[in-house]
């Protein structure tokens, strides 16, 4: 036998042999079925079709539709790996799908539910508690909360269309089935928060839309599944304003992620937003903004007994000191003045951006009525009044908003009837004559402007001239003139 003649028994012609046969055979452990569950690699994306590695010599092809997300994009890239299920199996090609299709029989919709591979369904009607759905053209059963994640308005709307479902139940040979969308989609949901949470870093700005609005606070959805919350304290500078006064359910937000942390009780995690840090704080300009002597309006926050908080600018809050709340009458409780949510005219009295403080004043803003009294009274004037208070030394009248004299019990006896004054109570009016003025002082004495005796005239001007001033003076000479005219 020539040396280069087939023997096989010669050791290099039947490891050759071999290396052949393995080049022609799947390898060990590759052999695949319909329904089967593969994963591999993608190999070339085309127009229409995606190529992935099965593990055998025939590369799996997938329609690129199958692979886009809700936004009809592609985010995936070649050498990514891909869960995908043999829906039809030749010599030529491995078709494959996320789900189950077309015509099968009871063993695939049995595999099915065994190895948990998703089939495709349609619905064709509603039903009681749900929907009738084709199968690979058996009858199923979807209840109505397995459909969808969120609650349903309108089952109506469904019917028709085609989705993938689990096959949660297979009894009574395939006459029973009972089938669930939900659970695919809460898997997919799942996947698709782990993939969000594996890029997400505190500091990183994103944008959501707000999905619920709470006393304390706003949830904005970022993701699919992934919902984090503002801070009503995070929602403005205003520490003042509502949740609901600062944005509204459906509204689109640009937030800070500030903290990320895990929750014990789920696999999702607690995401801290901000929107006030993406904007500048109002005191860093607040030297620029405002001036001592500034005239605004502002919105009563809070009170206390020491005074009330407006705040005349988001974020910009100062204080009305309860020295600073009336010229027209003391204020012993602010309430009686302002009440929270009240809007007042305010006048900046000092502004110190360093500590953050503002001082306000309601009443300067109002204007001083002490400011008109040298336009409104006289020395000598008589006028009507309001006893305000009664004090062992004497009343306090009030002349007009803001102004009030006091009587001196010691002048209640210039009265023709001292006794009628004794005998009023607060809140009475009294007719009083004006005996001296003192506007830096902010003082008014008064005396009562009903007539008196020549001898009562006499003896008050001998004994209080000093006192009366002017209008000691004037009464001196008008009784002097009565006598004149009485000789």
């Amino acid at each position: 036998m020539a040396e280069n003649s087939f023997d096989d028994r010669n050791p290099e012609t039947e490891q050759s042999f071999a290396s052949l046969l393995d080049t022609y055979s799947p390898p060990e452990g590759t052999h695949i079925q319909v329904g089967d569950k593969v994963q591999g690699k993608i190999i070339s994306i085309g127009k229409d079709t995606v190529f992935v590695d099965t593990g055998t010599k025939i590369d799996g092809v997938v329609d690129r539709s199958e692979l886009l997300d809700e936004k009809g994009d592609l985010l995936l890239k070649e050498g990514d790996l891909l869960d995908l299920f043999v829906v039809s199996l030749t010599e030529d090609e491995i078709k494959l799908s996320k789900a189950l299709s077309g015509v099968g029989g009871l063993h695939m919709l049995r595999e099915a539910y065994q190895k948990k591979i998703p089939v495709e369904g349609r619905i064709k009607e509603t039903c009681k508690g749900g929907f009738n759905v084709e199968v690979l053209h058996r009858r199923a059963f979807c209840p109505l909360s397995q459909l969808e994640i969120d609650y349903i308005e309108n089952p109506a709307d469904f019917v028709g269309e085609s989705y993938r479902f689990l096959i949660t139940q297979f009894e009574d040979n395939g006459k029973n089935i009972v089938i669930s969308r939900r659970a695919i989609l809460a898997r997919e949901l799942e996947e698709s928060r782990k993939q969000f949470y594996k890029d997400l870093t505190e500091g990183v700005t994103l944008e959501g839309k707000v999905t619920r609005i709470m006393p304390y606070g706003a949830f904005v959805e970022l993701s699919a599944g992934v919902e984090g919350m503002v801070h009503v304290s995070e929602l403005s500078w205003s520490k003042a304003a509502a949740a609901d006064a600062v944005v509204k359910t459906g509204d689109l937000l640009r937030v800070k992620v500030i903290r990320i942390e895990s929750d014990e009780k789920s696999s999702q995690k607690k995401i801290a937003l901000s929107v006030k840090q993406l904007t500048e704080d109002p005191w860093l300009t607040a030297a620029d903004n405002y001036h001592e002597g500034d005239k605004m309006r502002g919105r009563v926050t809070r009170c206390v007994n020491f005074g009330a908080f407006v705040e005349v600018a988001p974020g910009i809050e100062g204080l009305v000191h309860i020295s600073e709340m009336s010229y027209k009458k003391r204020v012993f409780n602010p309430q009686d003045i302002v009440r929270e949510g009240d809007t007042v005219d305010v006048l900046v009295k000092e502004v110190d951006p360093v500590n953050r403080r503002l001082s306000l004043s309601i009443r300067d803003a109002e204007g001083d009525p002490w400011l008109e009294v040298p336009e409104k009274f006289s020395v000598g004037q008589s006028t009507d009044g309001l006893i305000e208070k009664k004090e062992k030394f004497g009343y306090f009248i009030n002349l007009a908003p803001g102004i009030t004299g006091l009587l001196p019990k010691s002048n209640f006896r210039l009265s023709s009837k001292p006794a009628l004054i004794e005998n009023l109570g607060q809140g009475d009016t009294l007719s009083v004559v004006i005996a001296k003025i003192d506007v830096a002082e902010r003082k008014i004495t008064l005396a009562p402007a009903d007539a008196a005796t020549e001898q009562d005239w006499h003896k008050y001007a001998d004994n209080h001239q000093a006192a009366l001033g002017a209008l000691g003076e004037k009464l001196q000479q008008a009784m002097a003139s009565k006598k004149d005219r009485k000789t």
